[in-house]
């Protein structure tokens, strides 16, 4: 239990203005107020706080200027996702509406109740806030193109089905290019197999499809839209694929920047040294904010993104559950399975700053005496195997 004269805040953040709700040691509110999203506002805030004393302020956005503002004052900040206010809610009212005053109680009473399992925040330096920023654009620019390209299957359902299923993916290059000299029925009647297949030919198409089997798929498809009306609907289409094609542009040009910062920062190599990591989801493992200190330096630790197993088949699902595993962490997790041979063949172990090596095929399941043969009803001899000879901690195939 905490002192009564200990000292809790929340902040609901908002755009305009952030509501505040100080509180002590036994849950009582204090003061309610709020503060305009200016120089001044957040001078005010820090002043607040330190006449106070506040012990520990609890907040849902990892950074930002109130972010910056309350750590340069040295106070102690705690990071509660949005999406843990949102289940709490329910506890604090049987609505679970969403209030910026309740919010900002909600928050400072977790932190009363529940400070003890929380960690603070602490500084980024500016190479892991300028990655962070490149990140998260990046996975924003990705987004909409996904979005993009969903409404542009659905425009073509409805005015040009042939070019749904053409090719393999629509924001691919070669599908961009056809939707640009074809966007309609109309402009793709032109289109004959000797042709279609000189129109390939010149976009260096490197697919497994002629261009007599790709105009039978054309044609096998329903017509489309054609004639009046149509020149505006393929208007449509071609604005579609310029902004898909802008995105693509540029969510490339971002992976180029993230690679040259991640090769910048004093970290880049730990990360990069994780099994089949790449450069984006690296850095998408080094940039979320912080919230504990490694070796002297300010970043997540990567015990926490790999805590303790290797990326392969098997322990996904134990990384994934795991409490220190970030959403970034199961995201990039889960689309970096590998199999336990490429796994063995590319490394033995982990970094040794992530701490003691764990040997990649130490947690595959063997099969031992005590395990009955797949398929086999004998609880006897016949149907058990023995044990795989083992070598180094690491299981060597029986044959």
């Amino acid at each position: 239990m905490h002192s009564p004269t200990t000292i809790f805040a929340g902040i609901d953040w908002a755009m305009a203005g952030h509501a505040v709700c100080v509180i002590d040691g036994s849950g009582t509110v204090l003061e309610r107020f709020e503060i305009e999203h200016t120089e001044a506002g957040l001078r005010t805030l820090v002043h607040e706080f330190g006449v106070r004393d506040v012990s520990g302020i609890a907040i849902e956005r990892p950074d930002g200027p109130v972010i910056d503002a309350l750590l340069d004052a040295g106070l102690r900040d705690i990071l509660i996702p949005t999406r843990h206010i949102k289940a709490l809610r329910t506890r604090y009212g049987l609505s679970g509406n969403k209030d910026d005053h309740t919010d900002a109680y909600i928050l400072a009473d977790v932190l009363r109740t529940d400070g003890h399992r929380l960690r603070p925040l602490l500084p980024d330096t500016p190479a892991t806030t300028a990655l962070r920023t490149s990140v998260r654009a990046r996975k924003d620019l990705v987004h909409a193109r996904v979005r993009l390209v969903a409404q542009l299957r659905a425009h073509l359902e409805l005015v040009f089905p042939g070019a749904v299923g053409l090719f393999s993916r629509l924001d691919s290059p070669i599908a961009e290019a056809f939707l640009t000299r074809f966007p309609g029925a109309t402009e793709a009647a032109w289109l004959s197999p000797r042709r279609f297949e000189a129109w390939l030919t010149r976009r260096g198409y490197a697919g497994h499809r002629t261009g007599a089997e790709l105009h039978a798929r054309l044609i096998a498809a329903p017509a489309g839209v054609s004639g009046e009306g149509a020149s505006a609907l393929a208007a449509v289409t071609l604005g579609y694929v310029r902004t898909i094609t802008t995105l693509r542009e540029q969510i490339m040009e971002l992976e180029s920047r993230i690679t040259e910062q991640l090769a910048d920062h004093p970290d880049g190599a730990v990360f990069t040294s994780l099994p089949r990591s790449g450069s984006v989801r690296a850095a998408t493992l080094l940039a979320p904010r912080s919230v504990t200190a490694v070796s002297g330096s300010h970043r997540p630790r990567p015990s926490s993104a790999w805590p303790g197993r290797h990326p392969r088949r098997g322990s996904q699902a134990s990384i994934a559950r795991s409490p220190s595993a970030t959403p970034a962490t199961r995201s990039c997790v889960t689309r970096s399975s590998t199999s336990p041979r490429t796994a063995a063949s590319a490394t033995t172990g982990l970094p040794t700053c992530m701490g003691a090596p764990v040997l990649v095929a130490s947690a595959i399941p063997t099969r031992c005496a005590s395990w009955r043969a797949p398929g086999s009803t004998s609880s006897g001899a016949a149907g058990r195997t023995a044990c795989p000879t083992t070598r180094g901690g690491i299981r060597l195939s029986s044959g």
